[in-house]
This record gives C-alpha cells, sequence and structure tokens, in this order.
C-alpha cells in the first residue's frame, strides 16, 4: 500500500513513525554482539552540522543503524545510533557543512559552502548516518515499515550497514526537504558535483547554524 503526504509537514512530527527504528537501534551492544548491525567503516569521534535551504532527493530509503567509532582520545570505541537517509539523486541548494574542533590555539571552525550562487550541488547514490534532524518535509510515495532487507528498495541499503534484512525501514519516491538543519556522523555519496565550493578556516565557534535556531 502507497501513502502520499500532501503539503508540508514538520519533520519533527513525521520522525515518529521512525520510532521502532530508532528503538532498534537502542541496545547498540546487544544488536553488535548478536551480528544484527555492522559499521561500513569507522567514524570519526566528532559529529558535524549540515544545514541547507533544500534538498531534492529521488528514490529514498531510511532505516536505523549503528555508526561506530573512535572516541577523540583513541583509547575505546564509540557507537552512535543513526537513521541512515538514502538517495539515488539529491539535489541540494545554499548547502553548509561545519565542523568545530577544540585546539591548543582554541576553536578552529572548518566551514564549507556549495551551491549557494544559483547552481544547486547534486549528488549521486548518497546515504546519510544522521543524528538529529530539522526540517519541513515533502515525501511522495511513501512506503512505511518495509523490511529494509527485503530487496524491493530502488536504493539498496547501505553496503556494510545492515545484517538483519527483517529491520523497520520506509521508502519513497520523491523527497522534499526545506530548511534543513542536520547533526550527522558521517555522509557517503558515489559522485557528489560541489559547485562553487567554498571551504574556509574560522577562529572561534562558527557552525552552519546555533542548536535551537
Amino acid at each position: 500500500m502507497i501513502s502520499q503526504i500532501r503539503g508540508g509537514t514538520r519533520w519533527k512530527r513525521f520522525a515518529l513513525v521512525m520510532v521502532p527504528s530508532i528503538a532498534a537501534t537502542a541496545a547498540v551492544g546487544v544488536g553488535l554482539a548478536q551480528g544484527a548491525l555492522a559499521a561500513s567503516f569507522s567514524v570519526s569521534g566528532q559529529d558535524f552540522k549540515v544545514s541547507a535551504d533544500s534538498l531534492e532527493g529521488t528514490d529514498m530509503i531510511q532505516y536505523g543503524s549503528v555508526a561506530v567509532g573512535a572516541t577523540l582520545d583513541s583509547k575505546e570505541k564509540s557507537y552512535h545510533p543513526v537513521i541512515i537517509s538514502g538517495f539515488k539523486e539529491a539535489k541540494i541548494t545554499n548547502m553548509c557543512q561545519s565542523l568545530v574542533t577544540k585546539t591548543p590555539l582554541g576553536n578552529i571552525t572548518m566551514q564549507l559552502k556549495t551551491g549557494h550562487k544559483g547552481t544547486s550541488a547534486v549528488a549521486k547514490n548518497i546515504y546519510l548516518d544522521v543524528a538529529e534532524l530539522d526540517a519541513d518535509a515533502v515525501l511522495g510515495d511513501l512506503d512505511i515499515g518495509v523490511a529494509a532487507g527485503d530487496g524491493s528498495h530502488a536504493t539498496k541499503p547501505k553496503e556494510g550497514t545492515l545484517a538483519d534484512g527483517a529491520l523497520f525501514s520506509q521508502r519513497a519516491k520523491t523527497a522534499t526537504l526545506t530548511k534543513v538543519r542536520q547533526k550527522a556522523w558521517a555522509t557517503t555519496a558515489g559522485t557528489f558535483t560541489l559547485p562553487d565550493l567554498n571551504l574556509r578556516l574560522y577562529n572561534g565557534d562558527k557552525p552552519c547554524y546555533q542548536d535551537g535556531k
């Protein structure tokens, strides 16, 4: 059965349908011990912020997983429940990515901007390991509660992140997100075209957006 969402909906409200997948990732140690989840690579000890005016994606897939990585002191592994959002193709307008790092010289912000001069950034076969997401969303041809590994997804689960094919997932033929504010642990893509790329280092805290705004 295909459901359609007409008009805009607050992503925070819509994300309630993802509760089963979030619950599936809560018992991280148990899941990994049973081989239910696997990480495709080790993530760094820092998450990063991404903002965008809009993201227009095709063949969306979403399911729960665990990002496994190192802590900043490199003494032990860290485990981060995430929602993996995959798209066959995504066009991103006015994208900003930022990472704030503590250094002996004080905080330094790495900030990347692209798609801000009238030409959107374009990613193909992109997967986002998301910890937090706020946006307005419009989804077309939506299916909720699909087994992640049933083989019917146009965009397949990210390689190395799914061992239990019975995990909860949802999919949509089209997805339009506006006013995007996101914290993520990783992004992977087959290709990512970044027009008018602007990469800068700044002294102090200059993230793409402030929490709560």
